[in-house]
């Protein structure tokens, strides 16, 4: 039985590893910020898949021009499916901590490794993107759009999909990095 003298000295019964106490508006605003992250992934997800498919299905027939014969078109689709693989962990890992309250990996790790891959994915998806873009206009200049138009336009909206999902991963990375300095600050992720 523990003396009750450490408790009068302004001693804390709590053992180090119990839960900081949440009131329950406090609870209702980590859940409403973890399910923001989550939509967030979710739209990044959505807008990789799709610039994915659109770049994987952007074939027409053996006389017109295909996405693999273009390094960047590669790059464009390869970037694409890495997001969406990650988006698609992140996600689990997101419900995950909305259903338990708890993350995946100690919340150190988790706090880093989140902020860490969507910087790095965030900045994978916009150079593809770029790339795919200046691919996109040196085939307009070089008249390859004007006898296969269909590849064109349909490479166009994979680069436009993968500008938007680099927008929501950005999102994500803001919110993430601010749970960064939560943690610094507080030595929770938590901003409460």
């Amino acid at each position: 039985m523990r003396s009750p003298q450490a408790l009068r000295n302004g001693g804390d019964n709590r053992s180090p590893s119990a839960p900081r106490f949440h009131s329950t508006v406090a609870e209702h605003k980590l859940r409403r910020f973890n399910l923001l992250i989550l939509v967030f992934r979710l739209t990044s997800f959505s807008f990789s898949l799709a610039s994915f498919v659109f770049m994987l299905t952007n074939t027409r027939g053996s006389d017109y021009p295909h996405w693999y014969h273009y390094d960047t078109f590669r790059f464009v689709l390869a970037a694409n499916a890495i997001v969406a693989l990650y988006s698609i962990f992140e996600m689990g890992a997101s419900v995950w901590e909305i259903s338990r309250g708890a993350t995946l990996f100690p919340e150190v790790l988790q706090v880093w490794f989140d902020f860490g891959h969507d910087q790095v994915f965030a900045y994978l998806l916009l150079s593809a993107s770029a790339a795919g873009t200046s691919m996109a206009r040196t085939l307009k200049d070089m008249d390859t759009c004007t006898a296969s138009n269909a590849f064109c336009v349909q490479a166009d909206i994979a680069i436009a999909l993968g500008y938007a999902a680099f927008l929501f991963l950005g999102f994500t990375s803001l919110l993430t990095g601010f749970r960064v300095v939560c943690f610094i600050i507080n030595g929770s992720r938590f901003h409460l």
